[in-house]
């Protein structure tokens, strides 16, 4: 008998035991402002692709070229923007800052933009389609495109220094501007980033 209600006991203690478990584990989720600053691990986040990609075209867009073209050509010119390399250390989503650029390049109303080599994939079997299928009125024409005249391209690196656990983060981001009729680079800029990492804990 006393087996048996120890048995029933402990039961309920581990069914009781799984609820708070189960309790305890259910996250916590606050929404907080796209906008705002906050740094968790001292990698590259959102605040350092949206700040950099402003601040970059912020100075390619005060440039000379930019004058250049338009009194030469009395337009604006086409910009495309091309491979950005993540060499740095860490994994890096390039396409959210190559994002950032081309909202910030299309933003200024300064340039004119054209789709990336992939989007304008999708864009050319679309017109295939419409071809065969859409009425001669509506159908878009093949060989229409717009071409650019430049291309953004560039790199992010990093540099780490590290001792006792804490790092210092350095990354730099390189931007080109290049002229397609003519490989000349137009434009080249520069944004650093330094981060200091502490890890609170004891330290023998």
């Amino acid at each position: 008998m006393f087996v048996r209600s120890f048995r029933k006991l402990m039961s309920v203690f581990l069914v009781l035991g799984l609820v708070a478990g189960m309790v305890a584990c259910k996250p916590t989720i606050t929404r907080e402002d796209p906008n705002s600053v906050k740094d968790l691990s001292g990698n590259w986040n959102d605040t350092d692709s949206r700040k950099v990609s402003q601040e970059m075209i912020q100075d390619v867009l005060s440039q000379r070229w930019l004058s250049k073209y338009t009194a030469k050509h009395n337009q604006m010119p086409t910009v495309i923007v091309g491979k950005v390399r993540n060499l740095s250390h860490e994994h890096i989503n390039t396409r959210t800052f190559i994002a950032d650029i081309q909202r910030a390049l299309i933003n200024s109303g300064e340039v004119s933009f054209v789709a990336s080599s992939k989007e304008r994939t999708e864009i050319r079997k679309e017109r295939m389609d419409q071809d065969l299928n859409a009425s001669e009125a509506t159908r878009k024409a093949m060989g229409n495109e717009a071409g650019a005249d430049f291309m953004l391209k560039g790199s992010i690196n990093t540099i780490i220094d590290a001792a006792d656990g804490d790092q210092v983060r350095f990354y730099q981001v390189d931007l080109t501007l290049i002229d397609l009729s003519s490989n000349r680079v137009v434009w080249a800029g520069q944004q650093k980033i330094k981060k200091s990492v502490e890890r609170s804990g004891i330290r023998l």
